[in-house]
């Protein structure tokens, strides 16, 4: 390469590097004023708006200062979405815009409702600018990938993304390569979606889903006696069911034990993601290795980090578990740990739910769940205490719901409203195309349709029930046909799910809770509420709510429409259930919990300034169901 296209090529380099990081900016800048006004850290109630409905003023009293916003629309569930740009007038009249997100955050703190904590305005600030870098390395990625898979995908002839991994992947690696394509965009409410503070850019490239990665993980040893196990009732041991499921790896692990003087026996092979065992394991449990107790050699597995970035699938042809393990990283805010709560009731969860499902035909016909079939924890053998082994613990998956013959595609919901490498549209377009009209009835149906697919067996689980599945974006999937059309609600991990004991009593059902001090329970027996808001924050604010909004911006539909739709499948699952419901006055009550009192749902920027001294706080969005009615 001569010097001069060298330097050309360095131009057209710093050019896209600096329109990634306006895009990055923007971003940011979107999430964290819809965040603001949502959380009421900013009350929406004191924007002034223009006559054209779409600029707004903001006085910032204590600073005396005005903030404006060009473009800035309204939404159902008192959604604010910023469009176009951020001024700020100072008390001369003089303005400058604002188009970096710590430039904002400085500049509403005065004017915040709540009192952060010494240290959150700095912690946020740091991880929202850590976000913005690793979203920038994302998307540059994004770039090559998107080019490598146009061609691709015009060598095969397939009409789309999803046709083409459809026809060139087995379904559980296609259903992975779409988990990890969706990752791009993050949850809809965390301002800092990509943060990974403790990780070098080079580790983010090589760990994280949203750049394809392919991750290694150790299969160390723990001994037996020094270790808690839970599994599903069909499950015989934990080392017969690891044989049975990885049959080389176990080979190799019980040979390398062996070679090294110890019982195979004695010990239980033990996940470990690679750069948690360097970064974190070999130092924080070096006691456990000079005594025996944990054996940090064993062979390698390649993996494919999902949506969850710590939930691996094997990479291999013939489908194996998914691995979930710890993390010593903090990401999104929060350290990655896997807690003694989620070994103790993700097993436990699965086989109750798969023993409503034996039972229940109408629910098995519109739901599939992926069980959780065996846990196991690092458990001090004389004390019980199991809380240094929320850093040294595994859950594995079953896979069985990826291994399809029936030809129905699983899509996790957050790559459903990433946009594709064929052009900007996301990818639930491709899905509605598929029937070879886009008009809006076409979209209000194929919206019915979805709406449908997701509430029935989420309602009837929590009202039936009391289980509540955490059906936001990442822990759901859609089953699709051929057609483009959805018939099936599958969801994944029921370590955090919440449940109501008493509803599961009354129908002859026991699920053994999990109680420890100083972690949050998440089975209920008095109040109903924390389980309620559990459904409507996922599975109706971060996913009913986002298709909709996704659909009428990228159609260009005006109004409530597809919210009056939203409303109409929510009461029609109410009418459905209505027969074997409790008590009316139960039906009652929750019927207007979601179709006309306001929605709670997690105050995460909050928890974020608060530094997280609450987990559990939550605010109140207005019902867009009432709007819509």
């Amino acid at each position: 390469m001569d010097e001069r296209t060298s330097s050309a090529a360095d131009a057209e380099g710093q050019a896209r590097d600096a329109r990634l990081w306006t895009d990055a900016s923007r971003n940011a800048l979107a999430r964290l004023v819809r965040c603001l006004f949502a959380e009421r850290l900013l009350e929406p109630k004191t924007l002034l708006w223009a006559g054209d409905g779409r600029q707004a003023w903001l006085p910032i009293w204590p600073s005396r200062r005005v903030l404006h916003f060009t473009d800035l629309r309204r939404a159902p569930a008192g959604t604010l979405q910023n469009r176009g740009h951020i001024e700020v007038l100072d008390g001369t009249g003089a303005r400058h815009r604002l188009d970096d997100p710590s430039a904002l955050i400085r500049e509403v703190a005065p004017a915040l409702a709540i009192s952060p904590a010494p240290d959150g305005l700095e912690h946020l600030l740091r991880d929202v600018d850590n976000s913005m870098g690793n979203d920038v390395l994302a998307r540059r990625h994004r770039e090559g990938w998107s080019a490598e898979l146009r061609q691709k995908i015009a060598e095969a002839g397939a009409l789309g993304f999803l046709a083409y991994l459809e026809q060139s992947l087995p379904p559980h690696l296609a259903t992975m390569t779409l988990d990890q394509w969706g990752a791009l965009e993050g949850h809809p409410f965390y301002p800092t979606w990509k943060a990974k503070p403790g990780l070098s850019p080079q580790d983010v490239g090589a760990l994280s889903p949203e750049f394809g990665a392919r991750v290694r993980l150790r299969i160390a040893a723990l001994r037996k006696d020094w270790a808690y196990v839970e599994m599903m009732p069909h499950v015989g041991s934990y080392s017969e069911w690891f044989s049975q499921n990885f049959p080389d790896l176990w080979r190799d692990w019980a040979e390398g034990l062996k070679e090294r003087g110890k019982l195979p026996d004695d010990w239980l092979p033990l996940p470990v993601h690679e750069w948690h065992l360097e970064n974190f394991a070999r130092r924080e449990f070096a006691s456990e290795i000079a005594f025996g107790v944990f054996e940090p050699e064993g062979p390698e597995i390649v993996t494919l980090p999902s949506m969850s970035f710590r939930t691996m699938l094997p990479d291999t042809y013939e489908p194996r578990p998914f691995i979930k393990l710890p993390v010593a990283i903090w990401l999104t805010s929060e350290q990655r740990t896997l807690q003694a709560k989620s070994i103790h009731m993700g097993p436990r969860l699965s086989a109750l739910i798969s023993g409503i499902l034996a039972q229940e035909e109408d629910l098995r016909d519109t739901l599939e769940i992926f069980t959780e079939e065996v846990g196991a924890i690092l458990r001090h053998r004389e004390t019980g205490d199991e809380h240094p082994g929320r850093f040294l613990s595994v859950v594995f998956r079953n896979t069985d719901a990826l291994a399809r013959t029936d030809g129905l595609m699983p899509v996790t919901v957050a790559a459903l409203l990433t946009a594709g490498p064929l052009n900007d549209r996301p990818l639930i377009c491709e899905l509605i195309a598929r029937n070879g009209s886009e008009t809006e009835a076409d979209v209000a149906a194929f919206f019915r349709a979805y709406a449908r697919t997701v509430i029935r067996p989420t309602l009837a689980m929590y009202l039936l029930y009391g289980i509540a599945f955490e059906a936001h974006q990442q822990n759901s999937l859609v089953l699709f046909d051929h057609a483009g059309h959805p018939r099936k609600l599958l969801i994944r991990d029921f370590g955090d799910g919440r449940s109501f004991a008493p509803l599961l009593e009354e129908r002859g059902y026991h699920l053994k809770p999990f109680t420890r001090k100083g972690i949050l329970p998440t089975t209920f027996d008095d109040d109903i509420s924390l389980v309620r808001s559990f459904v409507i924050d996922a599975c109706f604010v971060c996913h009913l709510h986002e298709i909709a909004l996704c659909l009428s911006e990228q159609y260009e539909m005006v109004g409530s429409g597809l919210w009056r739709i939203l409303r109409e499948e929510t009461e029609k699952a109410f009418e459905a259930l209505r027969p074997r419901m409790l008590s009316d006055t139960f039906w009652q009550q929750e019927r207007a919990a979601f179709l006309e009192n306001p929605w709670p749902t997690r105050s995460v920027l909050r928890m974020h300034l608060e530094r997280y001294r609450d987990y559990r706080v939550e605010h109140e969005l207005p019902n867009p169901l009432v709007e819509a009615e």
